[in-house]
Formats: C-alpha cells, sequence, structure tokens
C-alpha cells in the first residue's frame, strides 16, 4: 500500500506537535505502535492498521487551514480508513468534503481554570473528598522518583472489568517511551503509596496551554474520591504556573440526544446500547459521572466513517484497543 514517501525525524515530529497538538489526544499519538502519514510543511496524521483496515486517533496534528489537504493526501494513498476520537469541526470536514459519516463517540471536557473553584452544589462531592483524604492523613505529591508505579499498576488491572491486559489505543500505555512534559502526581498515606495520575501536555503555539489526565491508578482502599483529591490538588499547582486550562478527556459513549445532519442513526443507537449495558467492560457510566462533577465546558467528540454501517470499523477499533 502506497504511503507518504517522506518520514519525519522524532525532531520533526515533536516540533508540529508542539505547533498544533491541542487536541487532548495528541500526545497519547506517539504511544508504541502508532504510524504516521508526514507531509512536509504541513504535519501529519497518526493510525494505526489492522486487517487491511486504518484506524486514525485523534484530529490531524497541522494547522486548521491545512487540514484539508492532508487528510485529502492521506486518504489518496491509502485503503479502508476510520476515524476515532476527532473533534466535531474535523468530522464535519470528513463528511463535507469527503462524504464521510460521523458516529457520536462520547464527550470531552474542559475546565477554565481561571474561573474555576469549589463553590456550589455540583462540586459539594469534590470539598467532601479533600475532606475525608484530611481526616485519613491523606496528601499529594508531585513525585518523579517514585518506584512503585508499575507494582502498583499490575495490582489495579486485576481489579478492572478487563483484568489481562491494559486497553491502549484509546487510552495511551502507562509507560511510554517518550515522556517529555507530563506531569506525574501521587496520593500517599504515610508512606504507603494509594493512587496516581499521569497528565499528559496539551500544546498550541510551541508552548504546553493545558495538560488532560490521561492516567490514573488508585488502591482499592482508597477508591473514593482520590482521583478528585489528587486533580484538585494538580490544578491548583498548573493553575499557579499560568496554565487557563485543564483537558479532562473522553467521556467514552456519552452522548447527547440530538443528532446532526451527518450523524448516522444506527451506530448511534448501538453507541447508546454501549452506554446503558456495556459497563460490565468498562466502567462507561462511572467515568462520565466522575468527570462531570467538575463541571467542564463539554464538547462533543466522533468518529468517522465511510458507510452507514460501519460494523468492521468498530470490531477493528475495539481490537486495536484491546477491548478484546
Amino acid at each position: 500500500m502506497p504511503e507518504s514517501t517522506h518520514r519525519f525525524s522524532f525532531e520533526e515530529r515533536m516540533s508540529y506537535l508542539k505547533e498544533y497538538g491541542s487536541h487532548c489526544m495528541s500526545f497519547s499519538a506517539l504511544q508504541p505502535g502508532m504510524q504516521y502519514f508526514d507531509m512536509p510543511g504541513i504535519g501529519y496524521i497518526a493510525y494505526e492498521q489492522k486487517w487491511g483496515r486504518r484506524a486514525v486517533l485523534s484530529d490531524p496534528v497541522c494547522n486548521e487551514k491545512d487540514q484539508e489537504t492532508l487528510i485529502g493526501e492521506f486518504l489518496r494513498m491509502g485503503g479502508p480508513t476510520g476515524f476515532a476520537q476527532i473533534s466535531e469541526p474535523v468530522a464535519r470536514l470528513l463528511y463535507e468534503k469527503f462524504g464521510f459519516y460521523a458516529t457520536q463517540f462520547g464527550i470531552e471536557s474542559i475546565i477554565d481554570l481561571k474561573n474555576w473553584d469549589l463553590k456550589g452544589k455540583k462540586k459539594q462531592i469534590l470539598r467532601t473528598s479533600l475532606n475525608q483524604a484530611a481526616k485519613k492523613g491523606i496528601y499529594v505529591q508531585e513525585n518523579y522518583n517514585e518506584n512503585r508505579y508499575n507494582q502498583f499498576s499490575e495490582k489495579w488491572i486485576k481489579t478492572r472489568k478487563v483484568k489481562n491486559r491494559e486497553i491502549r489505543f484509546l487510552i495511551r500505555p502507562m509507560n511510554m517511551d517518550f515522556e517529555e512534559g507530563t506531569r506525574k502526581f501521587s496520593a500517599y498515606q504515610g508512606d504507603e503509596l494509594i493512587g496516581f495520575i499521569f497528565f499528559d501536555p496539551v500544546y498550541s503555539n510551541g508552548k504546553i496551554i493545558s495538560y488532560v489526565p490521561n492516567i490514573s491508578r488508585f488502591s482499592q482502599s482508597f477508591r473514593q474520591g482520590i482521583f478528585y483529591t489528587i486533580m484538585i490538588y494538580a490544578m491548583d499547582i498548573f493553575k499557579k504556573e499560568g496554565i487557563e486550562q485543564i483537558h479532562l478527556g473522553l467521556s467514552a459513549f456519552a452522548v447527547s440526544d440530538t443528532n446532526s445532519h451527518y450523524e448516522a442513526g444506527i451506530p448511534k443507537k448501538l453507541v447508546r446500547f454501549l452506554y446503558q449495558h456495556g459497563n460490565k467492560i468498562y466502567s462507561f457510566k462511572g467515568i462520565h459521572f466522575t468527570k462531570s462533577r467538575f463541571r467542564g465546558q463539554v464538547y462533543r467528540t466522533f468518529c468517522s466513517h465511510k458507510g452507514k454501517l460501519p460494523f468492521r470499523e468498530i470490531i477493528t477499533l475495539f481490537k486495536i484497543s484491546n477491548f478484546f
């Protein structure tokens, strides 16, 4: 299958990421196993290939004005293709210019740190979590010398609904070859590690504009509220550093009741069904509830596919992501 004849060096790829990597999954697309369609002077598209089909992850990493050109060349030089976790403007572009249907995949939330606080009835659970943590002597540190992360994560995975493997692609693996710009915050009770969150950088115009909590692990003994406690501590640090936003990332399959003209009806019904009945394989409702407590601005996120019934694309995406 023909591909782009130019391959960016790692330094070149990072220069595009830092200039245009404003999607919450742009950094995650550096994970092992990804392939790239590189276009000099424009940017790149990150994807994986399985069973002869290409699954694109996140928006193209390029200037918004160049998205149509980059996507057009990528589609012209490849085979069957689907797009996962893309923004609504990209989903609309794919429909209007390339004939792709869209299926809402979930929502993403962004917190405006400049104006965020703990006030209000909806945030009572956050305040309660902080008070409970303080009573139990739990404290949070930004720690890069902690050597128990992998051991802790192995125990945590055994408590998940998918117990024998780490979900990937849609969630980047915990251990990345490249970690520049990532932040690591850990919660302790005494010397015991009871939870941690790894934040990935979100870039624009050569600087970090936000962070997204892409990796989180918690002890079963201290599950209640530890995510909230670490998040609030980290958000205070980021705010002091001048960071204006926090991306909370994807709440998968939490979709709106309204349909846009470029959405395919049957796949969206399937997504709604999985949200209601698929919590045996993944905690869709729990993750959505947890993120909703922060009262961020909500944005719809999409998958795009060529036909109205994208069953092959769905199966391919689930396989690449290690759901089975």
